[in-house]
């Protein structure tokens, strides 16, 4: 802010989308930042779920006689913080499945040769997803399949975490997944870092899905993309363990003989696009 402009913040109104913090966690209580402002009046979206907050941060504010407006666009704020509010209520990470399908449903060639469905200009929107959210995982098959980079290099902004399903470490090194930027490989076998490499052990006695939930939510991540085969997808489905899904239908495209694509269950139609060859429908799973 300009020096010439902190005259104007004690006749300030400040906006925000979700009640201030109160604690000190990797900054210090925004609340205190704002009192100490002498900022007069404050519109929260919604109020914090997280146990440290959950209206301490207003009742801070009210007892320092500022003027506090709650519930203003509530619906819209929680859903722009709809990653936040997952993780500290559910302990696991907002999960997104995306997947491609031809015109009959099918989304692989059965011989693992690498199909290609979306057209360029879905796939710039594809990387526009990933950049919004912190990681982007694969399964095995996908990864040695598909050789993919898994970055938004067709979009601005920083790439999510690359995080791939290798529980018996098959991948070889050489693959794309592992140069660059750091890659997160969740294993069976071991728990450390190798050069730009972490592996991280799964835990026991749950399902995969609920494995790699919970190994993402202790890893601090609370969205991820998840653009792995029909087998994994389709185990996220199965287990109910999902929040969106974004399929994409070439309308065009007729494969005979492939691998099916997964089957949605208790999903609702939230939204549809159209880009040229691929229809794009973007369901949210019925609660």
């Amino acid at each position: 802010m300009k020096e010439e402009d902190k005259k104007n913040i004690p006749s300030a109104t400040l906006y925000v989308s979700l009640e201030p913090c109160a604690h000190f966690g990797k900054t210090p209580p925004c609340t205190d930042l704002i009192i100490e402002q002498k900022i007069p009046r404050v519109v929260i979206g919604c109020q914090d779920p997280f146990k440290q907050v959950n209206g301490a941060g207003i009742e801070k504010l009210l007892s320092a006689n500022i003027n506090v407006r709650m519930g203003v666009l509530e619906n819209e704020c929680k859903e722009v913080n709809k990653r936040f509010f997952t993780s500290h209520a559910k302990q696991q990470p907002y999960i997104i499945l995306k997947w491609a399908e031809t015109a009959n449903g099918i989304m692989g060639h059965c011989n693992g040769k690498r199909l290609t469905i979306s057209n360029e200009y879905t796939n710039r929107l594809v990387h526009k997803w990933r950049s919004e959210e912190m990681a982007i995982l694969v399964g095995t098959n996908t990864a040695l399949q598909d050789d993919p980079i898994l970055t938004n290099r067709y979009w601005p902004g920083p790439s999510p975490i690359r995080i791939v399903l290798d529980r018996n470490l098959r991948l070889p090194k050489t693959l794309q997944i592992f140069q660059g930027q750091k890659t997160i490989v969740l294993t069976d076998s071991i728990n450390e870092t190798r050069d730009t490499v972490r592996y991280i052990k799964l835990s026991e006695g749950i399902s995969v899905p609920h494995q790699l939930a919970n190994t993402l939510f202790q890893q601090n991540i609370q969205s991820v993309l998840i653009e792995g085969g029909a087998q994994l997808l389709q185990s996220f489905i199965d287990s109910e363990l999902w929040n969106e899904a974004r399929v994409i239908i070439n309308k065009e495209l007729f494969v005979e003989n492939g691998v099916a694509a997964p089957t949605l269950q208790h999903a609702v139609l939230a939204g549809q696009q159209t880009l040229f060859s691929d229809n794009i429908s973007f369901y949210k799973k019925h609660s």
